[in-house]
């Protein structure tokens, strides 16, 4: 049997394991962008405790390996008394390192836009919040969508420490298919392939839009 012939053989045994990787991916980003976008605008209020307390959640999960998000919310919680399953605390640590990281490119997207438009929506009698919210805002997420898409394509990548924690994902899938045939090296090359495949898909969808966004800005 040649290994293409292996590899359509555990194909099948590999899906489902990569549907989980999708969907935790498609949650982490569902709740970690509006997180990040949170973030960033509660460090850039005036609110002294907010701000500090948004930027101890930014730092904390820009600073901390997801491994150790992972490890710390499925082991370290069960300690005080709280025990939530491996898929949900795979969402909730990979969601806070997704809006950590997604708050900085929002606060770059923010302080992109030019003075000249804020100027413009003051004078529109677009004040306060109204301004922010009808100029300011769309074109920050506009200028953040390509960084931000590209932070999604590494988000789908990082979903693969959820194995440590026994969330039935594509690693996990891969590992037990190698445990039971001992190809480790070829199920392992199918698993890369496959990880490759969905990256190089996503990454020619984030260069079309790019693409298209610089039509605009």
């Amino acid at each position: 049997m040649t290994v293409l012939d292996q590899w359509i053989q555990w194909v099948p045994a590999l899906s489902p394991g990569l549907g989980v990787s999708l969907s935790l991916t498609g949650l982490c980003l569902l709740f970690g962008m509006p997180f990040g976008l949170l973030l960033a605008l509660a460090i850039e209020s005036k609110a002294g405790p907010l701000r500090i307390a948004a930027l101890a959640l930014v730092e904390v999960g820009r600073g901390a390996p997801a491994l150790v998000l992972l490890y710390l919310l499925y082991f370290g919680l069960p300690e005080s008394g709280i025990t939530l399953p491996a898929f949900t605390t795979a969402v909730i640590s990979l969601s806070w390192t997704t809006g950590a990281y997604s708050s900085e490119l929002f606060r770059s997207g923010l302080a992109a836009v030019p003075q000249g438009q804020r100027e413009a929506a003051l004078t529109s009698g677009l004040r306060g919040w109204t301004g922010f919210r009808y100029i300011v805002l769309p074109q920050a997420i506009r200028i953040s969508t390509p960084p931000l898409a590209s932070l999604a394509v590494t988000i789908f990548q990082t979903s693969s420490l959820a194995f440590v924690i026994a969330v039935p994902e594509l690693m996990s899938k891969a590992y037990a298919l190698g445990s039971i045939t001992f190809e480790y090296l070829s199920i392992f090359c199918l698993t890369s392939v496959l990880y490759g495949s969905i990256t190089l898909i996503a990454l020619a969808f984030v260069r079309l839009g790019e693409r298209r966004l610089n039509r605009y800005l």
